[in-house]
């Protein structure tokens, strides 16, 4: 059975490049059987589970980046938070701040992942006490309040969340770009939209912050590439648009919200063209098939 997935990555305030590309997506004909996000991609795929994945329910997702826009999630004094973390002084605010929101977009804390209809959504978190991910959906009674919240739980500005004995951060410690999690779940075929945009780096001032955002983009870019390179080996189609905005945006920069949604909806619907353009005739794209498939099975023997 064919299963096509959505993978959203994380990358903070350039999630509102996704809100265009799953427009255009959408408005392409493709819908997802799968969903599954990371960090602000999670957000994403979340309210489009919720609301329903269709066209319809894009102008309500632009509404709620215009609100988040306004909100001031991610203030932008790095230092002056970090500071705050080291010391055990956190800022519990941010954290109800970001709950009350969540639900008063639509996502009700009594809602599981049993509930949710027509798509089957996974979030990516990463527990630091398991030193491991940890793949919320996968479990149809827990909460998609609870997975949201994990995922999306960045220091310095949100504290990592304690659930039982886990102690769970932002997914995109360890899986930025989540294709695996898509993979486990079934996934035969995987758009995923890609927010990776080193440039942000630059515009920090030299240091640590420098530093550290080097590392992290690092880290993140060889764990897509790994994951793809899974996918790929098990047969499994993974096209990836990359959406790069004209100027590089910091990740807690939320005031180009809709310049960028109109952007990552130019940048998909010019991707998708491509893809129009280089698709095979139905005779080639069969024998390629069972070409692929005759080559897998004598390699596994």
């Amino acid at each position: 059975m064919k299963k096509l997935a959505f993978v959203l990555s994380g990358g903070g305030s350039r999630g509102a490049l996704q809100v265009g590309a799953l427009r255009a997506l959408l408005e392409a004909g493709y819908h997802p059987d799968i969903l599954v996000g990371t960090s602000i991609g999670a957000v994403n795929a979340s309210y489009l589970a919720v609301h329903g994945v269709s066209l319809e329910t894009i102008p309500g997702l632009v509404v709620a980046w215009g609100d988040a826009s306004k909100a001031g999630f991610l203030p932008s004094n790095f230092l002056w938070l970090s500071l705050r973390t080291i010391f055990n002084r956190p800022m519990a605010s941010l954290f109800n701040r970001m709950r009350s929101f969540y639900i008063e977009h639509g996502l009700e804390p009594d809602l599981t992942f049993s509930d949710i209809q027509g798509v089957q959504l996974f979030m990516v978190a990463a527990d630091l006490n398991g030193y491991q991910a940890v793949v919320y959906g996968r479990e149809p009674g827990q909460t998609v309040l609870e997975g949201l919240l994990a995922s999306t739980a960045l220091p310095p500005w949100i504290t990592p969340m304690r659930a039982g004995e886990r102690l769970l951060m932002d997914g995109g410690l360890v899986s930025n770009l989540p294709v695996e999690p898509a993979l486990s779940a079934g996934a035969t075929h995987i758009i995923a939209l890609d927010l990776f945009d080193p440039r942000a780096v630059a515009l920090s001032s030299p240091g640590f912050r420098q530093f550290l955002g080097k590392l992290l983009f690092t880290v993140s870019r060889r764990q897509a590439e790994m994951e793809i390179a899974l996918a790929e080996n098990r047969g499994v189609t993974v096209q990836r648009i990359e959406l790069v905005g004209r100027d590089p945006v910091q990740m807690w920069d939320f005031e180009r919200t809709s310049d960028l949604i109109e952007q990552g909806y130019l940048i998909a619907r010019e991707v998708i063209a491509g893809w129009e353009r280089k698709r095979p005739s139905f005779w080639r794209s069969s024998w390629e098939s069972l070409v692929g498939k005759w080559r897998r099975k004598n390699r596994v023997q």
